[in-house]
C-alpha cells in the first residue's frame, strides 16, 4: 500500500500550497478544495474569482455515485433592461447579469461533507496571507491586465486594481489585494452567508448598480448551490461522471463515449487526435438541445447518454475524412484542482468568472471582479438559452471523475472554455486507453478545435511539437488547421490525480504555473 495519502493539484502553485497545507493539517479534501479555491481567486483573479461560480464532484471511498454540487448563479429577478438591447455587452455593467454562486457551492460541499471540521479562520488563513502580504504577478496574470487595459467599461476600482496609473500589472511585480483580504477575515469571523447578505452584501450591489447591472441585494440573497444527480456514462468497465445541464459535462461524456465506439481503429497519433476532433464535431453539432437550463432542455438531452445515442455520434465519424466546420468556440477562463485527503476523498473542482476578469467591475469593498457568465444567454426567445428571469446560463464548466472496476479512480479536468471537453478526452484516452501515464497524458502536445477569444479562425489549432507528427495525415484527411507555439495557454490547464489501491499520482499542466503534490498526512 501506498505510504502516501494525500495529494493536490492545481494551476498555480500557491493554491497546490494552500490545499496541502490543510490536508497535512488532517482536514478532508472538501476543506483543501475550498482554501485553494480562495487562495486561487488571489493569484489568478483573471482566471476565477469570488464574483463567479463552481462545480464539484466529491467521491467517498463508500460511495457508488459522486456528490455532485452546482453553485451555478442565475439570472436576476427584473431583466427587462435586455429587452432593447441589440445584443448583451460583453464588459461592463450590464454584463454582470448572473448571481457569484461559488462561495454557496463552498458552503454546500462543507455542509454535505461529515468529516468536515475545520474552521473558516484556517481554511481561508493561506488566501488571507497572500492578499494581505502580497504574491509575485504570472505572465498570465499580466497578460490578463494586458488584455483588459484595451476594454474601455471596466469601473475605476477595476482599473485603480489592475491598472494602476495606466500601466498593467507585470509579470515579477509584488501584488497586494487588501480589501480582498478584509473580505476573506470578515467571512472567516461571520461565515460564508455574509457574503450573499448583510454590510458587504450591500456594498457588491451599489458598485454594481453604479455599473449598471440590474442584480439587486435581494438577487444576491437568493444565490442557491444544489446537490444534484451527476451524469454517467458506462464505458467498457469505467464509469464516467460529469455535471449535468446547465454544464457542458453532456458533450464531454458523449465525446467519450463515441471515442469509445471507435478507439479499436486508432493506431497513430493522428489517428487519435482525428478521433477526438470529429467526435467533438459530432457532440457539439447538438449543442442547441444539449446545452442550456436544464429546466428548458427535452428529450435530446435525457437520451444524450444513451448507448443508441452514442452509438448514432460514433457512426457519423469517418476515420479518413475530416468533416466540415464552422463552429465559434466560447471563449472562458477558469481553474480546474482535485484534491485527496487521507481518509480516501477525491476532490474534482472548477472555478471560474468566464472570460478574463469577467465583467470588468471591481467590487470596491471586496476587492474581486463579478462575473460575466450571463453572456452566454441569448436575447433570441426562441433559443433554449433565451435569457429569463430566474435562469441558469450555459455553462461550459465541467469537472470530471472516473471509476474503473478494479478499484482506481481518476479526478481531471482543465479550464478553457469549449476547449474543455476536448482536453478532457485526449487526457482521458491518453490515461484510460492509450497507457500513458498521468503526466504524460496532461502533459504531452495537443489541440483544440475552433476560435478561441479574440481570435476569428474556427480552425484547428495543433501544437508546433504535434504538428510534426501528425501534419501528413491531417492534410490526407482534409482537416483545416494551423500550428500554435508550444505549451501554448489556450490549449488550457489540465491535472489529474490518480488514486489507486496501491498508489497515489497527481500531475499538472506545464502550460500553468500549478504544482501538483502527493505526501502524507499528518496525524494531528
Amino acid at each position: 500500500m501506498s505510504t502516501h495519502n494525500i495529494a493536490f493539484t492545481a494551476p498555480h502553485f500557491a493554491a497546490t500550497e494552500a490545499g496541502t497545507l490543510i490536508l497535512k493539517q488532517g482536514g478532508t479534501a472538501v476543506e483543501a478544495m475550498v482554501a485553494a479555491a480562495a487562495a486561487i481567486s488571489v493569484v489568478y483573479p483573471h482566471m476565477n474569482s469570488i464574483g463567479g461560480d463552481s462545480f464539484w464532484l466529491i467521491d467517498n471511498l463508500n460511495q457508488s455515485t459522486p456528490t455532485a454540487i452546482d453553485a451555478c448563479g442565475r439570472a436576476p429577478n427584473d431583466i427587462s433592461a435586455y429587452s432593447n438591447e441589440p445584443h448583451i455587452p460583453e464588459r461592463g455593467g450590464l454584463s454582470a447579469l448572473t448571481q457569484a454562486a461559488t462561495l454557496r457551492g463552498w458552503q454546500k460541499a462543507l455542509e454535505v461533507d461529515e468529516h468536515a471540521a475545520l474552521p473558516l479562520s484556517t481554511i481561508l488563513a493561506p488566501a488571507i496571507k497572500l492578499a494581505r502580504e502580497g504574491f509575485t504577478v504570472s505572465k498570465s496574470l499580466q497578460a490578463g491586465c494586458e488584455k483588459l487595459a484595451a476594454v474601455s467599461n471596466t469601473n475605476a476600482a477595476f482599473k485603480e486594481l489592475y491598472i494602476p496609473n495606466g500601466k498593467p500589472l507585470q509579470a515579477g511585480q509584488h501584488f497586494k489585494n487588501p480589501k480582498l483580504a478584509s473580505t476573506f477575515e470578515h467571512l472567516a469571523e461571520q461565515g460564508l452567508n455574509a457574503f450573499y447578505e448583510g454590510e458587504l452584501a450591500d456594498s457588491f450591489a451599489s458598485d454594481l448598480a453604479a455599473a449598471g447591472s440590474v442584480i439587486t441585494p435581494a438577487d444576491i440573497a437568493n444565490t442557491k448551490a444544489d446537490v444534484v444527480t451527476p451524469l454517467n456514462a458506462n464505458l467498457s468497465g469505467i464509469q464516467c461522471f460529469n455535471l449535468p445541464a446547465p454544464t457542458q459535462g453532456v458533450h464531454s461524456l458523449q465525446i467519450i463515449g463515441a471515442v469509445n465506439k471507435l478507439k479499436h481503429l486508432a493506431k497513430t497519433e493522428a489517428d487519435w487526435m482525428h478521433l477526438i476532433v470529429e467526435a467533438t464535431k459530432q457532440s457539439f453539432t447538438h449543442r442547441p438541445t444539449l446545452w442550456a437550463d436544464p429546466d428548458a432542455l427535452g428529450d435530446d438531452y435525457k437520451n444524450a447518454l444513451t448507448d443508441e445515442r452514442l452509438s448514432a455520434l460514433a457512426s457519423n465519424i469517418d476515420m479518413n475524412q475530416a468533416k466540415q466546420w464552422p463552429f465559434n468556440a466560447e471563449p472562458g477562463d477558469t481553474v480546474w484542482m482535485a484534491a485527496r485527503d487521507k481518509n480516501g476523498q477525491l476532490v474534482s473542482f472548477i472555478q471560474s468568472v468566464y472570460w478574463e476578469f469577467g465583467s470588468g467591475i471591481l467590487m470596491s469593498e471586496g476587492g474581486f471582479v463579478w462575473n460575466n457568465r450571463g453572456l452566454s444567454f441569448s436575447l433570441n426567445n426562441n433559443d433554449a438559452n433565451a435569457l429569463k428571469a430566474h435562469k441558469k446560463p450555459a455553462h461550459t464548466l465541467n469537472p470530471a471523475l472516473a471509476k474503473f472496476d478494479d478499484g482506481r479512480r481518476l479526478a481531471y479536468g482543465t479550464m478553457g472554455g469549449e476547449g474543455q471537453p476536448q482536453t478532457q478526452a485526449a487526457v482521458f484516452s491518453g490515461y484510460a486507453w492509450r497507457n500513458k501515464s498521468i503526466t504524460q497524458a496532461v502533459s504531452d502536445p495537443r489541440w483544440l478545435l475552433g476560435r478561441t477569444w479574440g481570435d476569428t479562425s474556427t480552425n484547428l489549432k495543433v501544437e508546433q511539437s504535434l504538428v510534426i507528427q501528425v501534419k501528413h495525415e491531417l492534410n490526407q484527411r482534409d482537416h483545416d488547421w494551423v500550428s500554435v507555439d508550444n505549451n501554448n495557454e489556450m490549449m488550457g490547464h489540465a491535472g489529474a490525480i490518480l488514486d489507486t489501491p496501491t498508489s497515489l499520482e497527481a500531475a499538472t499542466d506545464p502550460r500553468s504555473d500549478g504544482r501538483a503534490t502527493v505526501t502524507t498526512a499528518g496525524t494531528q
